[in-house]
């Protein structure tokens, strides 16, 4: 099931409900050194081809920083679960099984754990267990997240 639109609100959201998003992402070198740069993780990894090349690394070829692989699979869940968010409230459990290379396409994927009332007449929370596979339908991401997210009006 996709929802997509700025129109999802806290009640459009049941237990048990799984969203394939709409969008994929092909990670780019741009995505992964321009991020990695700003937050200063100079992890070899992620910034000597010619070491990885050398076979010193891992992979012979350089990964994707982690956190760029989360955020992109949880930007790409956005349309569907943040258009209304009010709040993230917290994220868990993640895991990051499988490396991401540039020129590897990632998909989300969503599924609802828990509903319930928020602080107030207007929000309720949602939490969610969030997915990444990538083209080869290997899992490269997963964790819960929590939102408070807006209720209809009326």
């Amino acid at each position: 099931m996709t929802l997509t639109g700025n129109d999802t609100y806290f009640e459009d959201y049941a237990v048990g409900m799984v969203l394939e998003h709409f969008r994929g992402k092909t990670i780019t070198e741009m995505d992964n050194v321009l991020i990695t740069n700003l937050v200063i993780n100079t992890a070899q990894s992620h910034f000597n081809e010619h070491r990885q090349n050398l076979g010193k690394g891992m992979f012979n070829r350089r990964i994707v920083f982690g956190g760029v692989t989360m955020a992109i699979v949880i930007g790409l869940t956005a349309q569907d679960t943040s258009e209304n968010a009010i709040a993230d409230l917290g994220m868990t459990g993640l895991r990051l099984p499988t490396p991401v290379f540039h020129g590897d396409t990632v998909y989300a994927f969503s599924e609802v754990l828990e509903v319930k009332d928020g602080p107030d007449d207007e929000t309720g929370e949602v939490r969610f267990r969030h997915w990444g596979k990538n083209q080869d339908e290997k899992l490269v991401f997963e964790g819960e997240r929590r939102v408070l997210i807006r209720r209809r009006a009326g």
